[in-house]
């Protein structure tokens, strides 16, 4: 999936249908002068469904439809006889959708399970039609219901990645180069900051044709939590992933400090990020020899497990699936 496909973010207008006016028909037929009256009821205007579907990735169906309208419901007929409902519309969205209203920004509904239907807007009720009202001292209304009008707004959709690892790190830490290496994904790679705009997904292999996701996701840098970079653009969707993959470049100035400040803003940005499962990475540790490793490692943070990587060299990258594979199980 090319950068420019992945949609994480849209706003989206919807109407469901308004339902179906009574009938106000008085039953006609030869030899019997004065029918009572048989109108029949109105049908339901359509509904407006939102729909869970787990081989969707991406909001990008919705970049260039972003108005949906639910059909009317049929009026009602003679011989009691009901109008017909109006059709649904269904707007298919991946799993980890979440729905806001739009003016107030107030969160409605979250779609995680395949298949999940979820009425965003219902459809209009129809007006009932004039035999409902026949009594004794009124034998021939010449009156119905109007259906009810349909409902309308407008809506945020956002997307957080489901994937079972995110990677964490400043820009140009390796994240991309890592994904590349260890799954079928192809991120865009380059040597300067922010080459990764939007989340990349990439399915890890493991032993026995067992395997994960993990999600690539764009560069931190101090500040991201007040939005400078890319800010709230991405660190939303770390909140989904079960483990978080800390990558630290070995020739770091301060490989605690770096790790330090990351954690900092995902504090700032939701403390309960901090429940996640953490895994540390030294990437580009091609470049070191025994010595410095045992070096850094005296001065690794303490209360995260560690390993040393490099996707370039292919160096410890099993040992890495081992300890990922073993936080996730």
């Amino acid at each position: 999936m090319t950068e420019g496909n992945f949609v994480d973010y849209i706003k989206i207008y919807a109407s469901s249908g308004k339902g179906g006016r009574g009938s106000m028909h008085l039953h006609r037929e030869k030899f019997v002068a004065k029918g009572g009256p048989d109108g029949g009821d109105g049908g339901r205007g359509g509904h407006v469904i939102v729909r869970g579907d787990k081989n969707m990735w991406t909001l990008f169906h919705l970049k260039f439809k972003r108005h949906f309208r639910a059909e009317h419901g049929g009026d009602g007929g003679s011989s009691r006889s009901t109008g017909s409902d109006g059709a649904d519309i269904i707007i298919p969205v991946p799993l980890g959708t979440i729905f806001r209203d739009a003016d107030t920004d107030q969160v409605l509904f979250e779609v995680t399970e395949d298949g999940e239907d979820v009425i965003l807007l219902e459809g209009g009720k129809g007006g009932k039609g004039n035999w409902h009202f026949k009594s004794p001292t009124n034998q021939t209304p010449r009156y119905a219901q109007p259906g009810l009008e349909g409902q309308e707004g407008w809506y945020r959709i956002e997307l957080k990645v489901l994937a079972d690892v995110g990677l964490v790190g400043f820009p140009n830490a390796g994240k991309s180069t890592l994904l590349s290496v260890i799954t079928a994904a192809k991120p865009k790679i380059a040597d300067y900051a922010f080459t990764t705009l939007k989340p990349n997904l990439g399915i890890v292999e493991y032993r026995n044709h067992q395997s994960f996701v993990m999600a690539d996701i764009p560069g931190i840098i101090e500040g991201a939590s007040e939005g400078k970079g890319l800010g709230h653009y991405f660190l939303r969707h770390i909140e989904r992933n079960s483990v978080l993959l800390f990558l630290v470049a070995a020739d770091s100035d301060d490989i605690k400090k770096e790790y330090e400040i990351l954690l900092n803003e995902l504090r700032k940005h939701n403390p309960e990020l901090l429940d996640k499962q953490r895994l540390l990475a030294i990437s580009k540790s091609d470049m070191l020899d025994e010595e410095l490793k045992e070096e850094i490692s005296q001065d690794l943070p303490e209360g995260v497990d560690s390993v040393f990587i490099s996707s370039v060299a292919q160096q410890g990258l099993m040992e890495l699936k081992d300890k990922v594979w073993k936080m996730l199980n």
